[in-house]
């Protein structure tokens, strides 16, 4: 099962997120993500055998506990990219400062360190709480991904964070799918 922990936007915030990708449709090389399974990853797993999804039950409860999670409000908006503007693989929308930004940060940090624990591998970079719009296949569209990054600050939405999620992406032709295997209410 290839695996991850992620905060899901909801349905509502769907056509918001088609809106932010439209203002790069003119960008060459990119592949927009489904506005309708946009996500914050909090933790991507991998590749991990069904004898695990129990330790990482063990692992997303420890951390809401943890961090002592419960519901909060978190806005959407906001461009940058992965991992730099000299070089840019992904397009991404920002969990807002002051807007969800700390709680979110707070509980993935929880969850890597639970996770860790646990023997799965740590991840390589710090968090940045994000939603991926797009992914750059190649540079064609560069310049014009840096300008509208730099100067566009769309609000995509506030909503309600009141649970994470264990979901499984099966690689499909049509590009990923994702389905939820458990819900961790906050």
């Amino acid at each position: 099962m290839r695996l991850f922990v992620s905060i899901d936007l909801p349905d509502s915030l769907t056509d918001a997120v088609r809106s932010a990708q439209e203002r790069f449709a003119d960008a060459d090389g990119l592949r927009f993500t489904d506005p309708a399974q946009a996500h914050v990853t909090m933790k991507f797993l991998g590749d991990t055998d069904e004898s695990r999804v129990p330790d990482v039950r063990d692992a997303v409860r420890a951390a809401i506990a943890d961090a002592d999670a419960a519901p909060y409000d978190a806005t959407v908006g906001g461009f940058g990219v992965f991992p730099s503007p000299d070089y840019i693989s992904v397009v991404w929308a920002g969990v807002r400062d002051g807007a969800g930004a700390a709680e979110t940060t707070a509980l993935a940090e929880a969850i890597e360190r639970e996770a860790v624990e646990r023997g799965f591998d740590a991840e390589s970079h710090s968090f940045t709480p994000h939603v991926t719009i797009a992914r750059m296949d190649d540079a064609r569209g560069k310049d014009l991904v840096r300008r509208v990054v730099s100067e566009a600050d769309p609000d995509i939405g506030t909503f309600r964070v009141e649970e994470v999620r264990l979901k499984e992406s099966r690689l499909t032709d049509d590009g990923p799918r994702y389905e939820t295997v458990e819900r961790y209410p906050l």
